[in-house]
Parts: structure tokens; sequence; C-alpha cells
């Protein structure tokens, strides 16, 4: 069993640090390639681009908590959370809809 998961291709858990914009200020956020890939999914699902998703993020979060102490922990927890509850493009617009949100494309 463990070689399924330690046999996986490096470049899955090798870092990435990619420059992002975050309430006007620019910051740079260090995540395994493979979450990048998961948030570039959850951004597409949204319907906005990544810049965009992350800083509506971070301000959601900020609104909802009154600090952001770990930003790339919320990020890899959104992932996690993206593929356990098997997310589509219904049940995201479903809870847009009910939040009262626009839908995504």
């Amino acid at each position: 069993m463990c070689r399924v998961f330690a046999g996986q291709d490096p470049a899955n858990y090798a870092f990435e640090t990619r420059s992002v914009r975050l309430m006007g200020h620019s910051t740079s956020v260090r995540l395994e390639a493979r979450f990048w890939a998961v948030l570039e999914q959850i951004a597409e699902v949204q319907g906005m681009a990544m810049g965009r998703f992350l800083s509506l993020l971070y301000e959601e979060a900020l609104e909802i908590h009154g600090e952001v102490g770990n930003f790339a922990s919320l990020l890899r927890c959104c992932c996690l959370n993206f593929l356990e509850l098997d997310f589509d493009r219904q049940a995201l617009g479903a809870a847009a809809c009910q939040a009262g949100e626009a839908v995504p494309a």
C-alpha cells in the first residue's frame, strides 16, 4: 500500500512559490505542486482567475476570523475539503445560489 503513496512522481510534492497580490500587497505563497493543481481546479470551478480566487478567499477568511494566521495552510485545507467533498460545478453553483452570489458558467 505504501508504494502507492511513496512511489508517486516527486514533481507532485516539489515546492512551487508563486507571487500573489492580497489586499493590494504583493506576497509569495509556497505550496507543493499538487496543491497548486487543485487550487487551479477550484478557481476554474468558481469561474475565476487564480489570483482573484486567492485574493477573495483571503479577504473572506479575514472577514470571518479577523486574521489569517497561515494562508498556505488554509489553502492546503481548502484543497483537502474540495477533494473530500468531491465538489463539482453544480454543487458549487448551488452553494453560490444559496448565498446569493453569481453562479459560475
